[in-house]
């Protein structure tokens, strides 16, 4: 009784704020308001055939990708941007665990649990893991785990190299940026698991494709991938 009139005090003087679109939130909301996630630019791929899927088109005649995935829809200067930037830039990790609760909590739904043995989410470097103190693609993985009831490491995959930024390049150089710089740490945690791939978000899909050509070469069964959000380009 006491602890919940504190808290109400606490939230008066200091509201908490929906990291979405900054309205203050209602009693019960976490991290982002009912509004938010009510008018959020949902992409449904996990409802569609694969020949449907845009993103599955991205790995055609690359790699064999059974499952390809998006919670949200990428569109700038949108409730997304803001969201992700806030995770990334601004150390809100409960937006990636929320996120992956809700999608892992879908996927679940559509019976996509039993498709995956473990959760990989893409390594940082250690340099830049250590200059942002956490991994915004961990914190995404943590949530669909919980929801969809399947382990997930952050040491199965590591980054070899300390690449540039990806943001100005095409698909080219992002891929020359990407193309050998994943390793699998230990073959035996990834030997014949169907293994899904996690991201924050997916432009041209360079970066999934050169984890997931890592984690098929030492054995695994198949990949999959999902991310956050998705750029439709």
């Amino acid at each position: 009784m006491i602890r919940t009139a504190l808290a109400d005090f606490v939230s008066l003087i200091f509201p908490r704020v929906c990291l979405a679109c900054e309205e203050p939130l209602a009693c019960g909301e976490d991290h982002i308001c009912t509004g938010c996630r009510a008018q959020f630019p949902y992409t449904d791929y996990h409802k569609l055939p694969s020949s449907e899927n845009p993103l599955a088109r991205k790995f055609w005649g690359k790699l064999p990708v059974r499952y390809s995935l998006s919670y949200l829809r990428f569109l700038r200067r949108g409730r997304v941007q803001h969201l992700l930037h806030q995770l990334k830039y601004q150390g809100q990790q409960d937006v990636g665990r929320v996120l992956g609760r809700w999608y892992g909590a879908e996927l679940a739904d559509y019976s996509l649990g039993t498709e995956f043995d473990l959760i990989v989410p893409v390594p940082l470097h250690p340099r830049k893991l250590a200059k942002r103190g956490f991994n915004q693609s961990d914190t995404f993985a943590e949530g669909l785990s919980v929801s969809l009831q399947v382990p997930w490491s952050a040491t199965a995959l590591r980054r070899t190299e300390h690449t540039d930024s990806q943001t100005q390049k095409n698909r080219a150089e992002r891929w020359q940026n990407v193309a050998e710089v994943f390793e699998v740490a230990q073959a035996a945690e990834v030997l014949n698991k169907r293994v899904l791939i996690v991201d924050d978000v997916l432009t041209t899909g360079a970066t999934l494709e050169a984890c997931a050509a890592a984690l098929l070469a030492a054995g695994c069964s198949e990949v999959s991938i999902a991310t956050i959000a998705c750029a439709e380009n």
